[in-house]
């Protein structure tokens, strides 16, 4: 019999993360491990955690959720485990959600994910799965060509052999959709959701057409860097990659000048910051160093001529290969 665990990626969410344990703990069909990256929990979740004899952990720096699942799906994959079923600390899956997900293996490979579920009323999607809103309305064991990666999400070793695993500097947002897309649309594996193989989440209640506040939104620097690599998987093409990236920062600032009621012109010159870093690829900022920038005044002249350096840098990324060809004849 294959081999699976557990991996929970936790920040500071003792309470909730006892509560996902406790799921794991129970499932119908046992787990052969528990694995958590705990992600430099400043509150007590690693006094917790030592109390635990069933659980295997890890205590690194805050590195995001992207560098949670980086080291969580390394070490299980370098431990030899068949399946490595994935998660956040604020869910917690159905106690017979790991029996049904490997049931509906095929033997082919695919990325398998249980189906999201509103962990208030048992019954909505949390986010858009085809055209589904309830859990009541799926009348099919395997809905094809939707997943929401890392809420459930059942990933197989030979998935981590020809894939790797998520980018490690991403910190947040943006992370498992590049490596959604990276297994996707990049290798060609299908995707689908096992309906009757439930995890249970909170809904979503951010939405960009919210004010947030300018010192604090530190998340919004993220949003808008890993956006731009997420596209180049997407698409797998340079030209269009870039083309989609300038459409969404459009749409971002269409967003923030329509919906936005503080500080407008503040949060539309950051945007050159990350919109630079993203064409430089450079991965160095951390939340400390964002809120900083974020509760001093910024020089736009300098994140102008960063923005442009970087917008540059893109553009003559995307010829040069078109110019190689064609001095070789191709």
């Amino acid at each position: 019999m294959e081999k699976v665990i557990a991996v929970v990626v936790t920040y500071n969410r003792r309470t909730l993360l006892a509560e996902c344990i406790d799921a794991l703990r129970n499932q119908t069909r046992k787990l052969d491990g528990i694995f958590v990256v705990n992600n430099g929990s400043t509150d007590d979740t690693e006094q917790w955690l030592t109390k635990q004899s069933d659980i295997t952990f890890i205590t690194q720096k805050n590195v995001g959720s992207s560098g949670g699942f980086s080291t969580g799906i390394n070490w299980a994959y370098k431990q030899g485990y068949s399946w490595i079923w994935l998660m956040d600390d604020d869910g917690y899956p159905k106690l017979d959600a790991l029996e049904n997900i490997l049931a509906a293996d095929n033997g082919q490979m695919r990325l398998m994910n249980c189906a999201v579920i509103d962990k208030a009323d048992k019954k909505s999607f949390v986010w858009k799965t085809q055209n589904y809103k309830s859990i009541d309305e799926v009348d099919a064991k395997i809905i094809e060509g939707i997943g929401h990666p890392f809420n459930g999400t059942m990933l197989h070793r030979n998935i981590v052999e020809r894939v790797g695993v998520p980018q490690p500097k991403f910190f947040l947002w943006g992370d498992e959709t590049e490596y959604y897309y990276r297994i996707t649309k990049k290798n060609n594996i299908p995707v689908c959701t096992v309906s009757d193989s439930i995890h249970y989440h909170p809904a979503t209640a951010f939405s960009l057409k919210q004010d947030w506040d300018y010192a604090s939104g530190w998340k919004m620097y993220y949003y808008i860097r890993n956006r731009f690599f997420v596209h180049q998987v997407k698409f797998n093409n340079k030209f269009i990659a870039f083309i989609n990236y300038c459409c969404f920062l459009l749409a971002f600032t269409g967003v923030v000048l329509l919906y936005q009621k503080t500080d407008k012109f503040k949060k539309l010159s950051f945007m050159a910051w990350p919109v630079a870093d993203a064409f430089s690829k450079n991965f160095e900022a951390t939340p400390p160093t964002i809120l900083y920038r974020l509760k001093t005044t910024p020089k736009p002249t300098n994140y102008s001529t960063l923005y442009l350096k970087g917008l540059w840098f893109s553009i003559q990324s995307i010829f040069t290969p078109l110019r190689a060809n064609r001095a070789m004849g191709v």
